[in-house]
């Protein structure tokens, strides 16, 4: 920690900074919620970031914590919202002494991964949004206390907000710093700034297309989770809105949509991790823009290829800066696949609570849809002053769509990601016929001219398919799988330039946590043919 950043944090919580006599307005959580979470609360245990912790009557607070996520989670009170669900009297109790234990143990000086200023964002926010329940029959000391202690962050927030690296947290700093200036009393003065500031942030984060600069099909959903509560307290309040908020949500929700597969899940790109339906349906009931899912995201750098029940999602970008790729993956051209109400082919997506380990396999070519050189991922990742960034690798990708007069689509993209360790091009075409019943594709080594690589290269390509674990795979012959569906839906994968095999895998990002399912592999010897075409056959339904 600098001297400064050090010093900011002790003047922060000076005693005799002035201290709010009231709460004005309690904006809505519209996260999703789960009352046994608040129930086992009540019996001391806690179920948090996919951990437990058996605290009895002990305060979890004083109790080793069993992961840095379920630290995160347990210190950042999103858990609120669980127990304003359970809409018991009883359990507002038990988190009013709750909030009352944080007070005392970490409320008073800074320090630690409950001060770590994304932490405080979040439970500045959850603090704010939920403080009816936690107010409710509350004594007037209590009272006082509470307002002290979120009066001591917010202005804790406000002094290092800046220092935040990360995009996505910085912006929920903002986001989090605005809702405070509505909810407590402040200045005219006051509330304009804060919104002046988060319309800053707003334009250096949300691209003209409506995507994060992280490239994180997520990022927009959870800032919108945030910005739409936001957006209604100024309007309740009769304050005027920053006035970049409206223009950038109405932005965001076409890229959501894009991002949107037919079953309602967002896609696994660049540390995406699993999304309930219900979860994007919460949103997307406030979407007044309503229209379809744009074909491109230009400024995001993706390509959607949609015709009828089947969806194609791609990959055609790389990290905007350096400082970007420390949450990007090494996915480049990998492609998702959804049709009718499940996803057939995905990425392996990103853990939602797992080691910095399993974080940084998800991060690897490997994990995604899309062709492998010698086991070597598009962009190689490299230790930049404690950050995992992106060093060689991809630096630029070209994009070519043609839609024909009949409906079908057609999408040729390239990389030079493989260029100076095996001066080779990878170009994926992928062509989707009018009915979408029928997706065919081809991988493709090349030279930078577009030449066939020169003999002795000794490169071996391979191309992964990930399987959702939802689908079963069926051999029918060495080149030649069946993809069956829950529903009975069947799609065929078949090539004739080699053999398709079934490999173990792991699926980062299912709901319950990492778990096993299935990969295809199809091998590309480069010295004996550069290329290799495959094809994804939607099988008719009914009786064969």
């Amino acid at each position: 920690m600098s001297r400064r950043l050090a010093g900011l944090r002790l003047i922060v919580l000076q005693p005799f900074s002035p201290v709010p006599d009231r709460l004005i307005v309690a904006p809505t959580d519209l996260r999703s919620a789960d009352p046994f979470v608040a129930e086992q609360i009540l019996e001391g245990r806690y179920h948090l970031a996919g951990r437990l912790l058996e605290a009895g009557d002990r305060s979890p607070f004083s109790l080793e914590m069993p992961s840095r996520d379920f630290a995160s989670r347990l210190h950042a009170f999103t858990w609120l919202r669980d127990v304003r669900a359970s809409k018991s009297d009883l359990i507002f109790d038990a988190a009013r002494l709750l909030t009352e234990d944080w007070i005392v143990s970490h409320g008073r000086r800074p320090g630690g991964i409950a001060w770590d200023p994304d932490i405080v964002a979040q439970r500045i926010i959850a603090w704010i949004s939920h403080s009816t329940i936690l107010l409710k029959n509350a004594e007037i000391g209590f009272y006082k206390r509470f307002l002290r202690s979120l009066s001591a962050q917010i202005r804790f927030l406000e002094s290092t907000v800046t220092h935040i690296r990360d995009d996505e947290r910085r912006l929920r700093g903002r986001i989090a710093l605005a809702m405070a200036t509505l909810a407590l009393p402040a200045s005219a003065r006051k509330i304009s700034k804060a919104a002046g500031l988060l319309d800053r942030e707003l334009e250096a984060q949300i691209l003209p297309d409506g995507g994060h600069v992280s490239r994180n099909p997520r990022a927009g959903l959870e800032l919108l989770f945030d910005l739409l509560p936001l957006r209604q307290t100024y309007v309740n309040l009769g304050q005027d809105l920053p006035s970049r908020l409206v223009q950038t949500i109405d932005r965001m929700y076409p890229a959501l949509r894009f991002f949107r597969h037919q079953g309602g899940e967002l896609a696994l790109f660049n540390g995406a991790t699993s999304t309930h339906a219900n979860e994007l349906l919460s949103i997307l009931r406030y979407d007044e823009t309503s229209g379809k899912p744009f074909k491109a995201l230009p400024h995001t750098q993706y390509q959607r290829l949609a015709i009828g029940d089947t969806v194609i999602l791609v990959d055609t970008g790389l990290p905007l800066t350096r400082e970007l790729s420390r949450t990007a993956h090494a996915g480049c051209l990998s492609l998702e696949m959804s049709s009718g109400k499940h996803r057939f082919i995905v990425n392996s997506g990103s853990p939602r609570f797992a080691g910095d380990h399993y974080r940084q396999l998800a991060r690897a070519t490997a994990a995604h849809s899309t062709v492998t050189v010698n086991d070597t991922s598009s962009s190689r990742v490299l230790s930049n002053n404690g950050s995992l960034m992106f060093g060689e690798g991809v630096e630029q990708v070209s994009v070519d769509r043609k839609e024909s007069h009949d409906g079908a689509d057609t999408l040729i993209a390239s990389h030079d990601g493989y260029l100076k360790p095996f001066g080779l091009i990878h170009e994926r075409s992928l062509y989707v016929n009018a009915a979408g019943s029928l997706v065919r594709g081809r991988d493709r080594l090349m030279t930078k001219d577009r030449k066939d690589p020169p003999a002795g290269t000794g490169a071996i390509a391979v191309i992964r398919f990930h399987i959702h674990p939802q689908i079963a795979i069926h051999e029918i012959e060495d080149n030649e799988v069946d993809l069956v569906a829950p529903d009975g839906e069947t799609w065929t994968l078949s090539t004739l330039d080699g053999r398709i095999s079934i490999e173990d895998d792991v699926f980062f990002a299912d709901p319950s946590g990492i778990r096993g399912s299935s990969q295809l592999e199809m091998v590309i010897d480069i010295d004996d043919l550069p290329e290799l075409q495959w094809v994804l056959t939607r099988k008719p339904s009914g009786p064969q």
